[in-house]
């Protein structure tokens, strides 16, 4: 999973990738040149006198040096070129194919765990492309190279090398085994430990209402602790590695230096060419340790790479249809025909045998008791769930066979729990609609009865909304949400209980500016006030998701029992 990912991302950095491979090598052979020229310089500069022959190869050290230097920097660059563009790319795509999910998708992973993905685990898969592109190649090559210029210096101590570097690949290979597990565990907790405090931040108000700052505290606590523990242990087994790799490294020298010596004391070696077997001693040992760093990022990346690859990998439900109809034939109109829903995992649907329709520029009004399921039966027409049985039809066309830009730019939803951008007054209202002109946004808002309090506001319509809309109240943001929705100039507006934190004569105005100014307009209306739906031309009565009474206010009133009832717990028996 982690190689097709790389592989996908970072074909389109082949280029950078190569040059990383051309500088790297040469920044390599100049690593393993240099410990024969000190060899030279000191079997035949300082063992002779001879200054000149010091002076000339020491120069071409120099030179060697420099190059090798200037060669590492740029493959480090080209490296960091390639890995960040990847990382850019994939949160890319991850965003793209989370911005095209339906809310049973978003309800599979949850938004902790799709930030995380986004965020930390790109992160992991982007390090491992920096590093992996300068380490992979300077890691094998020096190994390599290593091994094949000690054995040109002295075949006689090569056992000493055929014992270590075994002998360190298997402690790596021991530990990594022990780390994969706790890489894959490490992540899950930290998406534990984003989701609470992101519920914790979302709902910090109920919070403190219901005095709930040590339990919560003691709940962000345990799941802490938790990725702490795991952490540990990661640790635990890393700081385990480099001890013993140095202590192998370590030894391994001593070794060198011990029969070595005996060689150089019985006149078989010379002094500068058991220097450089030392050197090339560990440059062999540095590029298995290069590799074990490696090792210890690719399980984590290669867990990170699955995550990111389920994302992608997900469908969303709501399809976009082959032949998609962008044409409406009855703009306006919204057409339900014995509907039903199910969630996933759901023993019974939640809505069934719902069929109604509003004419275009009508009012229908939705109402019952609390999980009637009124929100999910609106949430149906701009498809934000598909209906598992039945059809809608907005347009006349069935939502599922609509393009859904089309299907989208003719629906105005204002959701139960209105949400605003951080930005300000007119970057909200434009979200509707970006060349909206300001008197638009103006006549919207005085639609909205949201303009006396813009007005009032430092700025007006340039004034700061702070992320989610908490610098003003509940029924502003509401009023902000709704002037959002008709600027954005809809065949169809469809509002979520938009209207319960408005007091009865804003919200009276409100219903009678949206008549008066938006007669052409079809007006989906789920209330929980009375009230607010009894002008409404069609009023939708759900019980236990299904629809057990439709007609007029005072149709309703004598042919529903359940609406009487709501009316009558409302507004008392004599309405």
């Amino acid at each position: 999973m982690l190689g097709k990912l790389l592989v996908r991302y970072l074909k389109e950095y082949r280029w950078l990738l190569l040059g990383v491979l051309v500088f790297q090598f040469a920044s390599v052979m100049a690593s393993l040149t240099l410990p024969q020229l000190n060899a030279d310089i000191i079997d035949n500069g300082v063992a002779t006198g001879d200054t000149a022959y010091i002076w000339s190869t020491g120069a071409t050290m120099l030179a060697i040096s420099l190059g090798q230097i200037t060669a590492s920097i740029i493959a480090t660059y080209f490296a960091a070129r390639a890995a960040m563009g990847a990382g850019r790319d994939i949160r890319r795509d991850v965003y793209g194919k989370v911005s095209g999910f339906s809310e049973r998708e978003v309800s599979k992973f949850g938004p902790g765990s799709l930030i995380t993905r986004n965020t930390n685990d790109v992160q992991q898969v982007q390090m491992l492309a920096m590093m992996g592109a300068t380490m992979l190649v300077t890691a094998p090559l020096l190994a390599i190279g290593g091994i094949i210029k000690a054995l040109q210096q002295d075949v006689g101590l090569s056992w000493l090398i055929a014992v270590s570097v075994p002998l360190l690949l298997v402690i790596v290979a021991i530990i990594i085994s022990r780390m994969v597990p706790l890489f894959r565990s490490f992540q899950t907790k930290l998406d534990a430990v984003n989701r609470i405090m992101r519920e914790q931040l979302t709902g910090v108000r109920v919070v403190r209402a219901f005095v709930r700052e040590d339990i919560e505290e003691e709940r962000f606590r345990g799941a802490n602790t938790d990725i702490m523990v795991v952490g540990r242990k990661v640790g635990s087994l890393f700081v385990l590695m480099f001890p013993l790799a140095m202590l192998i490294l370590n030894v391994t020298v001593v070794g060198v230096i011990w029969f070595g010596g005996i060689q150089v004391d019985a006149g078989t070696v010379e002094i500068g060419t058991l220097f450089a077997f030392m050197q090339y001693i560990g440059q062999i040992l540095m590029g298995v340790l290069m590799a074990t760093f490696m090792t210890i990022m690719i399980p984590r990346a290669a867990v990170s790479a699955e995550r990111i690859s389920e994302v992608l990998a997900s469908e969303s439900t709501l399809t976009r249809a082959a032949n998609a109809v962008s044409t409406f034939e009855a703009p306006g109109s919204v057409r339900f025909s014995d509907v039903e829903f199910t969630y996933p995992g759901a023993e019974s649907p939640v809505l069934q045998g719902i069929s109604f329709e509003a004419a275009r520029g009508e009012t229908v009004a939705i109402v019952g008791s609390t999980g009637a399921g009124k929100t999910t039966l609106v949430s149906l027409i701009p498809r934000l769930f598909d209906v598992t049985g039945g059809s809608v039809r907005v347009g006349g066309v069935d939502v599922r066979q609509a393009d859904l830009d089309r299907l989208w730019k003719g629906i105005g939803l204002v959701p139960q729990r209105p949400f605003l951008f951080t930005g300000t007054v007119a970057s909200n209202l434009r979200f509707g609609r970006e060349e909206a002109t300001d008197e638009e946004l103006w006549h919207a808002l005085e639609i909205a009865q949201g303009r006396d309090f813009v007005e009032e506001m430092d700025g007006q319509l340039n004034a700061r909304i702070a992320q989610g809309g908490t610098n003003v109240s509940g029924g502003q943001r509401q009023r902000l949400a709704i002037a959002r929705a008709i600027v954005h100039q809809p065949d169809v507006l469809v509002f979520d209980d938009s209207f319960s934190a408005l007091d009865l004569t804003t919200d009276a105005r409100l219903r009678q500016a949206l008549w008066r100014e938006l007669p052409n307009v079809t007006k989906i209306v789920v209330a929980q006030r009375v009230s607010t739906i009894t002008e409404a031309d069609r009023i939708v009565v759900l019980e236990d998701g299904q629809m057990v009474g439709i007609g007029t206010h005072e149709e309703l009133l004598s042919t529903s029992p359940t609406y009487r009832e709501i009316v009558d717990s409302q507004l008392g028996v004599e309405a």
